[in-house]
């Protein structure tokens, strides 16, 4: 069995046992169907693994003796803040997960003229709450121990306000590969399904964002994301 990597949200030291929490260890247990004496690796977001092995296994619980911390350099050095115009569903949470396996330090989900998912405040915390879990789990998969931030929902108001960067038109006359050399860390803004309106565009740039051109062809806004991620990354970024 391959050494699997989890979550944990808890300080973690060197030579102590720690009982896993109720969804780790039901994982760990009931899912994986782990042994004493089985290899695991822990993590909670500081930048670090904890090599771990399983010292105690019940029907629902577990418990695990940590190693000595490894630290863990596979971060970027282009940090980027992904403005996802929030999608339906699989879509949007397509886009995080990619987003997080090609590096992306900041995830904020916008609210645009066309967005059609709903977001009122008595759906917005349990979102949230799937959209953090869906980028745990692409740092499980991925191996990075520095979990991305992922923000509450902006508007389009709020968003041109706070941060500039990058907005992508299929109208621009710049490439994004052509922006990208030379930058160290940008905001990229990405429109949800039927893309960002012209109005919209155009209040980007009278804000002072550069709108940029991904190709020739309309993509899909998931795979808008992952495409101008990947182009950033392989620009000024992580990707050969």
């Amino acid at each position: 069995m391959r050494n699997p990597r989890i979550h944990v949200e808890a300080a973690l030291a060197s030579g102590g046992e720690f009982a896993l929490p109720e969804v780790a260890a039901r994982h760990v247990v009931q899912v994986l169907r782990m042994r004493v004496g089985a290899a695991l690796t822990l993590f909670n977001g500081d930048g670090k693994d904890y090599p771990a092995e399983l010292v105690a296994v019940g029907r629902r619980d577990a418990t695990v003796r940590i190693g000595a911390p490894e630290p863990v350099d596979n971060e970027s050095p282009l940090r980027i803040t992904l403005l996802q115009g929030i999608s339906k569903g699989e879509r949007m949470d397509w886009a995080i997960q990619k987003a997080v396996e090609l590096g992306v330090a900041r995830i904020v989900p916008v609210i645009t003229e066309r967005t059609v998912v709903r977001v009122d405040e008595a759906r917005q915390a349990k979102r949230l709450a799937h959209w953090r879990g869906v980028v745990i789990a692409a740092c499980e998969q991925c191996g990075r121990a520095t979990i991305p931030e992922v923000d509450e929902p902006l508007d389009m108001t709020e968003v041109l306000t706070r941060f500039d960067g990058l907005v992508l038109d299929p109208l621009a006359d710049t490439t994004l590969l052509a922006a990208a050399r030379g930058m160290t860390g940008t905001a990229l803004l990405i429109g949800p399904e039927g893309g960002l309106s012209d109005a919209e565009i155009q209040a980007a740039c009278d804000q002072g964002w550069q709108n940029v051109a991904l190709g020739p062809r309309v993509l899909r806004t998931e795979t808008a994301a992952l495409a101008a991620l990947a182009v950033l990354q392989a620009g000024a970024g992580d990707l050969a």
